[in-house]
């Protein structure tokens, strides 16, 4: 077994996932409780909180391909990528906090505020997460152990989503003692001190193997190029835009649903950690089902059976509470599951833009999926807002009938609408077990053309 097929140890792996959690404590607070935070506690419009959602991704466009190319040519004695975590953790907690304080200012400078925090806190996301990201991509090349990295990562990362949801809304009466504006402040003061030990724990735990030729140039319209050319990656982003829109809009109005819809506000917290318990599960089983069957076919029906999950939830009677619970676990439990093979999807377009290009793009290739990843997060975020606007909807007030309807199509037809949209995406990425291995053992044969298979891809 060759070094960059080796197996990993479960410290190892427990390790990187360390990592996620850490990233997770931020990701899972912006997914679930921002847009709340903003409307019902800082006091800012729907309609300007989606705005400011979509806004901030132009941003994103200049500094994810950046930090891409960054972070491929970076060389240090820890490696490229695992250097950031031990960088950026405490800037990234910092910025987090700043995002969750409430300054006591003017509609307009608040609405200022607002941006300037989430931009810098969108970057500081960037600035970690592509590096963590790829990597995941040069711990090993084997395929299964893959699998099993992003299982330990999307695992731990679902752990730290059940604390986030189960723990933020009592911390914040807890810290608050009545005053939300404080509690929020305080909160993720703590969750901030967790997130930068873990990520410290994933730096200290983790070995970068597979090295890639030094690259001295920067030239991003170049990696743009080569990046473009990797024609299962632009499927993959395609998939990911679309899933994580369906993902993060249900998540963006769920606490929405529980408070309005169910008329269950003291129900919020164990209705969204529900779908974390689910969300926990489901990342358990994607590798003993994916080493029985083809990771694509399980991707693929899996999405078509939440397209078919959230149609269903549209016709549910609200005092149905307990059916509603079951619905948000089932669900949960599905999109996680999917979770860690797209990730493995994105970590095998890298080898195959290796094959296809010549020139391994691990970081470039990662910030592209996150750039797309966060695109899709925050165009999600966009839709919430501008409906829950257009259908009326006022902060902290009784809903009307037509506020009560935008919301329900928010967390059911529309995500039904982009599942099963991304159940078709699915038919057109090729990159299963068998091709995978001829295109691995194309690129460890490269001084060796005569002896090249043909992979049967385009």
């Amino acid at each position: 077994m060759s070094a960059q097929q080796v197996k990993l140890s479960v410290t190892e792996k427990i390790g990187y996932g360390m990592g996620d959690a850490a990233s997770n404590i931020i990701f899972q607070t912006v997914m679930t409780f921002l847009a709340f935070f903003y409307t019902d506690i800082f006091g800012i419009s729907a309609a300007a909180v989606g705005t400011l959602f979509l806004s901030v991704r132009l941003l994103d466009a200049i500094t994810d391909p950046l930090m891409g190319s960054l972070a491929d040519r970076t060389e240090t004695r820890w490696g490229k990528y695992r250097p950031y975590l031990l960088w950026l953790c405490v800037p990234y907690a910092l910025i987090c906090i700043l995002t969750f304080t409430t300054p006591d200012w003017g509609d307009n400078a608040k609405l200022i505020y607002a941006f300037v925090t989430y931009s810098l806190l969108m970057i500081m996301y960037t600035a970690i997460n592509i590096p963590y990201c790829a990597l995941g991509g040069v711990l090993t090349s084997d395929p299964q152990e893959r699998v099993s990295i992003q299982s330990y990562r999307f695992a731990l990362a679902s752990l730290a989503g059940i604390f986030i949801t189960a723990c933020t809304l009592p911390l914040v009466d807890y810290f608050g003692g009545g005053d939300k504006e404080l509690g929020y402040q305080l909160t993720m003061i703590f969750m901030s001190i967790i997130g930068i030990a873990l990520f410290l724990m994933c730096f200290a735990t983790t070995k970068e193997r597979i090295a890639s030729p030094k690259r001295e140039k920067v030239s991003i319209k170049r990696d743009l190029k080569l990046l473009l050319k990797n024609d299962q990656w632009v499927i993959v982003g395609i998939i990911t835009f679309t899933v994580m829109f369906a993902v993060i809009l249900r998540a963006t109005v769920s606490l929405y649903y529980v408070n309005y819809v169910l008329e269950q506000p003291s129900l919020a917290t164990a209705f969204v950690t529900t779908g974390m318990i689910g969300m926990f599960l489901g990342t358990l089983f994607a590798k003993p089902i994916t080493d029985k069957f083809c990771k694509v076919k399980v991707y693929r029906y899996t999405t078509l059976l939440i397209a078919s999950l959230c149609f269903c939830l549209y016709f549910l009677n609200p005092s149905f509470i307990l059916l509603a619970f079951v619905f948000q676990f089932v669900i949960g439990f599905l999109q996680q599951m999917t979770t860690p093979i797209i990730w493995v999807m994105m970590t095998d377009t890298v080898d195959y833009g290796e094959w296809k290009t010549g020139e391994r793009l691990t970081a470039f290739t990662f910030s592209g999926s996150l750039f797309i990843l966060k695109l899709g997060m925050s165009v999600a975020g966009a839709i919430a807002g501008w409906i829950l606007a257009f259908y009326g909807y006022q902060g902290g007030e009784n809903q009307t009938e037509s506020a009560l309807e935008g919301i329900n199509l928010l967390f059911t037809i529309i995500p039904a609408g982009a599942s099963l949209f991304a159940f078709y995406l699915v038919h057109h990425y090729r990159l299963n077990k068998s091709e995978l291995a001829k295109v691995q053992a194309q690129i460890a044969m490269e001084s060796e053309p005569e002896q090249k298979l043909q992979p049967e891809l385009g």
